[in-house]
């Protein structure tokens, strides 16, 4: 179903069903500051196996996990390193995501790529109320494998119909460019994707962050 959460009843009726449906193991499609997602609970192993087979891509690309709160990265990473604190503090919540080495302990199966995660926390109020009730939820760009990315809830439910069981609405995307990947778990900070946040400013706070060029 699709909630308009411009309006402020079908707001808190669709968040209100989102958590919900994230908390059964549903997949659900979020706005975020960049393009929208196609979310799971992180933790549920069957749901993130449902968001890969309903974009049609494997396990081979685990999704990025987003957060709702600064403090929830601590509870997945074993060790932050100093460069990645100095990113989170700049640009968090926004449109960065950094890769880096969670905690052994997670009981999570995101894909075949096992030791590190994507995390990003997103500067986007529906997403955010969202994620603080549900904790970290495996999230990855709402459309099919090869096709656009959705800027808009509706064009979600185009490409991903009746797998999703809540599209939450907040109306086109402002600027509809991925985010920003750094990689920050070797010796030397990487740019993994260039996006929203351009390599000038993340060097800013980064003076060795290199691109993955080597340039």
């Amino acid at each position: 179903m699709l909630y308009d959460c411009r309006s402020p009843a079908d707001r808190d009726r669709g968040i209100a069903a989102a958590i919900e449906a994230v908390k059964n193991g549903e997949l659900v499609v979020l706005p975020t500051d960049t393009v929208y997602g196609i979310g799971a609970d992180a933790f549920t192993p069957y749901a993130v196996k449902a968001l890969l087979d309903a974009k049609g891509r494997g396990r081979q690309m685990p999704p990025p996990v987003l957060i709702g709160s600064r403090h929830t990265l601590d509870g997945l990473v074993f060790s932050l390193p100093t460069a990645a604190r100095d990113l989170v503090e700049a640009f968090w919540p926004g449109a960065l995501t950094i890769v880096v080495e969670h905690s052994p302990s997670l009981q999570w199966d995101l894909g075949d790529k096992t030791g590190t995660v994507a995390v990003r926390m997103p500067l986007h109020p529906v997403a955010l109320e969202v994620l603080r009730e549900t904790g970290p939820m495996a999230v990855s760009s709402a459309n099919k494998t090869g096709q656009p990315a959705a800027v808009t809830a509706e064009e979600a439910r185009d490409q991903l119909s009746y797998s999703v069981r809540a599209y939450l609405e907040a109306g086109p995307c402002p600027d509809p460019v991925p985010s920003t990947i750094v990689d920050l778990t070797g010796e030397v900070p990487q740019l993994l994707r260039a996006g929203a946040i351009p390599l000038e400013k993340l060097r800013d706070v980064v003076p060795d962050l290199v691109d993955s060029q080597g340039v």
